[in-house]
């Protein structure tokens, strides 16, 4: 009889250790992913001091369409882009509303959701700002990871880490250590930091984030824009990168 008592004692015992540990999973943050639907804006800079960039974006994940609208200066010079990004028909329109010109060009880039990579590791939360009163502060989550050359080319050279450059917003994916910092209530992007070859150390920090989308139609082409592609012989199917430097 005493061993029948002792052995239901332990079952109790090992049920209530199995009910605390599945607690302590639940409450440690896990790799998340930023709303579907994302407005705001983002400026990016770079330890050697050859890009800074502002940017005002609109994210679409559930249509795979991206709106981005930045300046900037890059070696030097100064840049100023508009641009739609639809993923799914692999297309890229670079907009000038003032001159009411479009070029309609294909897109060579898969679509990655913003999000924090599934095998990133958690290097701590922490409040910003101060815990001492309500809205002093914001709690986060900082993940980091390293991005391999073979990962890169399974991801066709992009994923959405920068979390958007990725240059969007998102980072252009190269090889090397990031850093990614989001909200712990919503995985609103706040900074994101990778290290590359060219640049350095690369910063994006974003603000002003509103979950949804203000104005839809920013996300379907002008009406001044051409049906068919723009011919440009000399000009490779555009990428992040491209972005940057073919101006």
């Amino acid at each position: 009889m005493k061993w029948r008592v002792e052995s239901s004692n332990m079952k109790q015992l090992a049920a209530v250790l199995v009910c605390l540990l599945a607690a302590c999973l639940a409450d440690k943050p896990q790799p998340c992913t930023s709303p579907p639907l994302l407005t705001g804006a983002f400026t990016v800079s770079t330890q050697n001091e050859e890009l800074w960039q502002y940017a005002q974006f609109i994210y679409d994940a559930l249509g795979q369409k991206i709106r981005m609208k930045d300046l900037g200066t890059y070696d030097n010079q100064s840049f100023t882009h508009d641009v739609l990004l639809l993923f799914r028909e692999g297309v890229m329109y670079e907009i000038n509303d003032l001159n009411r010109t479009c070029k309609k060009l294909p897109l060579k880039a898969d679509f990655h959701p913003l999000a924090i990579p599934k095998d990133a590791v958690l290097l701590g939360q922490v409040v910003i700002g101060s815990s001492s009163g309500p809205g002093q502060g914001l709690l986060v989550n900082t993940w980091t990871g390293d991005i391999g050359g073979e990962r890169q080319q399974r991801n066709n050279q992009y994923y959405f880490v920068k979390v958007l450059y990725i240059k969007l917003l998102f980072v252009i994916v190269v090889p090397g250590t990031y850093m990614m910092t989001v909200t712990e209530f919503g995985c609103i992007p706040v900074t994101t930091v990778q290290h590359t070859n060219k640049f350095g150390w690369i910063m994006t920090s974003f603000f002003n984030n509103i979950i949804g989308i203000t104005d839809p139609s920013k996300l379907n082409p002008p009406d001044f824009c051409p049906d068919a592609m723009t011919e440009d012989v000399t000009r490779e199917p555009a990428d992040f990168w491209s972005l940057f430097f073919n101006k």
